[in-house]
């Protein structure tokens, strides 16, 4: 019997029939107008996706990326709750439904659930994508405007990723405490850069302040000690580029490395890493050293050698993002 491909393999292959019939020329105008929205500081107060060519461009362009970064943030709160599986999940402002991909990806079974989002367009294609992923079949795709007015029942889940940037202040202190009072455990994910990582950070600090402590990525739930402005906490998840994504991405390589910024946050007893690789290793002659985030509220460097046996190994196989030291060499 054939194994089931991996989630962002059949992810790909069904989006490599989405641009079917849409003139290259209107994809390209379509992903640079997205690009320039999703880049840009000001909330709107409209859909960003306005109609089938619009999602079509933006599942091609950001899909990928949007589900290898929310499942690096899933995975991270996996492994600090590693006896819980979400019985339900709900995706706010979901779009196409990446984020579902990703939980499906994280723990495999049935769930209910649901995709928040008020662009019509980008429910409806969500719904003809998940055709592809058995997992996803009885999803709910319902449309809702994200912000004040925004209620959710009872979940197990919560996400909301790429979504705190087109909200206005407001809109997401109501959306943070809807999210609070509905659900177990909720991941945020933003762009990895600094007003990505600010936002972040409110978030952080609203779910803390409502009773939630920080599974992921933080190894604790006290204040974090990156100075605002002179640094940010962000990871990077790679990407494989279809010959369609690169098509309407430009460019040639077969790869790219998102950015993104996230919290994993949760009211289940978790057990967070003892300290996160928040900078790429750097691996020098005899030595690798490690900027890492640690418990009581500090990032240090630490340099580890050849005379540290076992652990220098595993060192040099340490990624951004992993927690340290791994399980099995405390």
């Amino acid at each position: 019997m054939t194994a089931p491909a991996p989630p962002a393999e059949t992810l790909r292959a069904a989006l490599a029939t989405l641009l079917d019939g849409l003139p290259p020329k209107r994809a390209a105008q379509a992903v640079d107008r997205l690009i320039a929205t999703y880049r840009g500081a000001t909330p709107t107060d409209t859909p960003i996706l306005r109609d089938r060519a619009d999602v079509a461009a933006y599942a091609a362009y950001r899909m990928p990326a949007t589900f290898e970064a929310v499942h690096a943030a899933l995975e991270a709160l996996a492994e600090a709750v590693p006896d819980w599986t979400p019985g339900d999940h709900t995706d706010v402002g979901g779009g196409t439904g990446a984020a579902t991909w990703a939980a499906a990806a994280t723990w495999p079974g049935d769930r209910a659930v649901t995709v928040l989002d008020w662009s019509d367009p980008a429910l409806a294609l969500g719904r003809e994508i998940a055709a592809a992923n058995p997992a996803l079949e009885d999803t709910r795709w319902q449309r809702a405007r994200i912000g004040q007015d925004l209620a959710l029942p009872a979940t197990d889940l919560v996400t909301v990723s790429y979504v705190l940037n087109e909200l206005t202040p407001a809109d997401r202190t109501a959306l943070l405490d809807t999210a609070a009072a509905s659900a177990q455990a909720v991941v945020i994910v933003e762009a990895g850069t600094p007003a990505g990582y600010a936002r972040v950070i409110e978030a952080r600090d609203r779910l803390i302040a409502a009773g939630f402590r920080v599974a992921a990525p933080c190894p604790h739930s006290a204040a974090c000690p990156i100075v605002p402005g002179e640094d940010w906490c962000h990871f990077s998840a790679r990407v494989s580029r279809s010959s369609l994504h690169r098509r309407v991405k430009g460019g040639s390589l077969p790869y790219e490395d998102e950015k993104f910024s996230y919290v994993a946050a949760t009211r289940l007893p978790a057990t967070p890493v003892s300290a996160r690789v928040i900078r790429r290793p750097q691996i020098r002659k005899g030595q690798v050293l490690l900027d890492l985030c640690e418990p009581g509220e500090q990032v240090a460097r630490r340099t580890v050698t050849k005379r540290h046996g076992d652990l220098y190994k595993a060192a040099r196989d340490a990624a951004w993002g992993d927690g340290w030291p791994p399980a099995d060499k405390p």
